[in-house]
């Protein structure tokens, strides 16, 4: 069964973004709690809702007698999790298990009475609901079998973990972003490619070879991106999964209360502010990975952010709310990138901005982002730096404004490295791959290019 469609409308002022994302995650509920499937799948682009569904699905076959168990793919996600279903009903039972290590879980959920937090899951049983990671319930064994179980980030979840906990329940609801970050391997995994049982693939491409039949929904509104992003993203990323901004352009502003001083920084500040997107282009250059004038370029940007005393407004906040450190985020491709950045960064007296890869960066939300870009200053355009998930990540993380820097020379680059990934039979391509993808991106940044002095 393919995914259902959604027709956007042909004139889109009759666009109604919350009737539609209410009109899918009701279709979404009925396949959930009534539909005759043992599986139900569910795309979300960025910002879509998608805990907010998995927290109201886990909420309704709670209160329909239906225990369940909850899956999702890191300590965080969890704990998060677990804190939604507590500020929606703080009368549910909640078990949160938990692995043996120190410090395993938020302490904030200490302060929940109706939660409770056991490494064995023995001490949760008759809970209404419980939640951890997919590798703590890889180690259950010998329990009675869950009626239900959602499974949180479904695609960064690999087919193998899906397998180990696959027992455990009777019926679940996946639900993930199709257009972020692959699953995480260790080991070469090219001698299973085509396969149908590939360990490496997302759970639910193994899902839907094998169960092709099942329901497939997605989320139609990306409550995050503002109008300026959601066409950029949506076509780059998702061209046959469109999606749409809840917002218009006039909904959301950002503005500052110190004037331009003329400099690189503070004019792709003011170009991000007025169109949503900035790039701040250095000269082309073949550089070091931790490339110190690129680094020092983002530095100076997210420090002229905070001194030029940025306020947004916006559809929760009709009046100004400061642009502050927590709602800043930098995004790079490698750890070393990001710890000399942040070194960058304390060098100019800066704190509390969230500095890290894509990887880390997924499914968290900003203001305000400043993306070293993968590509700039390198020699070569390697499969890592094109990866799609990757690029897609660091470009829908804001609300308001995203900043990219990077090194001239970018698009030549990509026409000089054209994919050479060998094509595996039976394995789906993924379209559009990163060097599409990257094209798309670039052509749109090249509108809002600021040189670097």
């Amino acid at each position: 069964m393919n995914p259902v469609p959604f027709p956007f409308p042909a004139n889109p002022a009759s666009f109604d973004p919350g009737a539609e994302a209410t009109r899918a995650t009701d279709a979404i509920l009925r396949d959930t709690l009534d539909g005759a499937h043992r599986g139900v799948v569910v795309d979300s682009p960025p910002g879509a809702g998608k805990s907010t569904l998995v927290v109201r699905a886990a909420l309704e076959l709670a209160a329909a007698g239906r225990p369940l168990m909850v899956v999702a793919q890191t300590n965080a996600q969890v704990d998060d999790l677990v804190l939604r279903l507590a500020e929606k009903n703080s009368d549910l039972p909640v078990g949160r298990l938990h692995s043996s290590d120190p410090d395993p879980y938020d302490k904030a959920l200490d302060a929940l009475p109706n939660v409770r937090k056991s490494a064995k899951v023995g001490d949760l049983s008759g809970l209404d609901v419980v939640v951890s990671t997919a590798a703590k319930w890889g180690h259950v064994k010998d329990v009675e079998p869950w009626r239900h179980a959602i499974v949180d980030e479904a695609y960064q979840m690999r087919s193998d973990a899906l397998l180990a906990v696959a027992g455990l329940f009777e019926r679940a609801l996946f639900v993930g972003d199709p257009g972020q970050l692959d699953p995480f391997a260790i080991a070469e995994a090219e001698q299973w490619a085509g396969l149908a049982y590939d360990p490496s693939a997302s759970a639910v491409t193994t899902l839907l070879a094998h169960n092709p039949g099942l329901p497939q929904h997605r989320l139609p509104v990306s409550w995050r991106l503002p109008a300026s992003a959601a066409p950029l993203v949506s076509d780059a990323f998702y061209p046959f999964t469109p999606f749409r901004s809840g917002t218009e352009h006039a909904d959301r502003a950002l503005d500052f209360a110190v004037p331009s001083d003329g400099s690189g920084p503070d004019r792709v500040i003011d170009e991000a502010a007025l169109s949503g997107w900035g790039l701040l282009e250095l000269p082309a250059r073949h550089t070091p990975r931790t490339d110190p004038e690129a680094v020092r370029a983002v530095a100076l940007v997210v420090r002229r952010l905070l001194d030029r005393g940025g306020a947004a407004t916006s559809e929760r906040a009709p009046e100004p709310v400061p642009l502050t450190a927590d709602r800043i985020a930098v995004g790079t491709a490698h750890r070393d990138q990001a710890a000399a950045v942040r070194g960058a960064l304390a060098a100019l007296g800066v704190v509390d901005v969230t500095v890290d890869t894509a990887n880390r960066l997924q499914g968290r939300e900003f203001d305000v982002t400043v993306v070293l870009h993968p590509l700039s200053g390198r020699p070569d355009a390697t499969a890592f730096h094109l990866e799609t998930g990757r690029l897609c990540v660091l470009a829908s993380r804001h609300r308001h404004a995203c900043i990219v820097v990077c090194r001239a020379g970018v698009d030549t680059l990509l026409d000089d490295h054209p994919s050479t990934e060998p094509v595996q039979l039976g394995v789906t391509v993924k379209f559009p791959d990163g060097w599409e993808a990257n094209h798309a991106i670039l052509s749109r940044l090249a509108h809002h290019r600021i040189p670097w002095p």
